[in-house]
């Protein structure tokens, strides 16, 4: 995909990846590869007002927030993600390679649990939460990439920490298996976790 400029390709190629998997991680795999798309079409038309007053990569991210946002409220019933890949399926230093059958199995069942609980949280809550703990922004990243205060992150990620405590603590049974590493199963796998934290 051209944008006409060395310097807007030169971007799109740095952070595509990036770009890509937040899509992923907010809205599932089916639709994030579109969402890019759409979120590099409106960067580059948008470019030439760009000020670099944010960085280019939280600029991005908020342009992807509200693309991936709009998608979220137009199919309100989706529940596919990539969590649980992000949240461990597979290590990034390998270690899944050596895992046997059944402790792959655990662990999947553990991320499962895991990111539908995170799938189910309020919208403002989730966007923050995967933007810090999956992401990896600072809190004042965060701020620029969602446009509000500081201050709102903060509340917005204390509160979206003890939603999902809770909620796996009443979504999911924890445990530990033979080797002792913590596993977690739903308590209620006909519920769904997101109308379970709604109401």
């Amino acid at each position: 995909m051209q944008f006409g400029t060395a310097e807007f390709d030169r971007i799109y190629a740095e952070h595509h990846a990036r770009i890509l998997r937040y899509l992923t991680r907010m809205v599932g795999a089916q639709d994030a590869e579109d969402l890019a798309q759409e979120v590099f079409i409106r960067a580059a038309k948008a470019y030439d007002g760009f000020r670099h007053e944010a960085k280019i990569e939280t600029w991005l991210y908020r342009i992807a927030t509200h693309v991936a946002v709009d998608r979220l409220r137009g199919t309100a019933s989706r529940r596919e993600t990539m969590l649980g890949e992000e949240l461990g399926e597979v290590a990034e230093d390998g270690r899944e390679a050596g895992s046997t059958l059944e402790e792959k199995t655990l662990r999947r069942a553990a991320n499962e649990c895991i990111r539908n609980v995170i799938y189910g949280l309020p919208e403002n809550y989730r966007t923050p939460l995967i933007l810090s703990e999956l992401e990896g922004f600072t809190n004042r990243e965060i701020a620029e990439i969602l446009d509000v205060s500081l201050d709102t992150v903060k509340i917005r990620l204390h509160r979206a920490k003890e939603q999902l405590k809770q909620a796996l603590l009443d979504a999911c049974q924890f445990s530990r298996d033979e080797r002792n590493e913590l596993t977690c199963d739903p308590l209620n796998s006909g519920e769904d976790p997101a109308r379970a934290n709604r109401g």
